[in-house]
């Protein structure tokens, strides 16, 4: 089967976390261990074009990759982690803490550097929970978590 025929809008790709094969719809970015049956869609959506964002990210063992700068190997929980995010947000909320601190000294993500700024995107460059929360949010507006395979986020739509 080393040869086989995706349908349109798929790609194989080889998971550097665990070294088994999955398929990735190029359009949407979602991916999936089955072999896709039927071509990917094309997303055709309304709204910006692009949008800004910073994140917190906050990884867990179940996390497509399990490790961070901040931690070689991360043996929490989702639900764990899922805490440790609600109480970054809460901190936010409440004007106890900036995005930019807590993201800088808590994100498992390299944009901790930059206060877990990511930059302008498009769509279809993020994991797909990922593009639609951040793409729903106002300029300025906060996210509930959001889950995704890297792991759990909050989202600040910045641009």
């Amino acid at each position: 089967m080393a040869d086989e025929q995706l349908p349109t809008g798929w790609e194989k790709r080889l998971s550097r976390s665990t070294g088994q094969h999955y398929y990735l719809n190029v359009y949407t970015k979602e991916s999936q261990w089955d072999v896709p049956d039927k071509p990917a869609e094309p997303v055709s959506s309304s709204g910006p074009e692009q949008v800004q964002c910073s994140h917190l990210l906050v990884k867990h063992k179940d996390s497509r990759r399990p490790s961070s700068w901040r931690e070689e190997n991360i043996t929490r929980t989702k639900d764990e982690a899922l805490e440790l995010v609600k109480s970054y947000r809460e901190q936010i909320v409440q004007g106890k803490a900036s995005f930019a601190d807590l993201a800088s000294k808590y994100s498992d993500c390299s944009s901790a550097k930059r206060g877990g700024d990511l930059g302008s995107f498009k769509r279809g460059a993020m994991q797909k929970p990922f593009e639609e929360a951040s793409f729903a949010l106002k300029v300025g507006e906060l996210s509930e978590p959001v889950f995704t395979d890297s792991g759990v986020h909050i989202i600040l739509r910045t641009v």
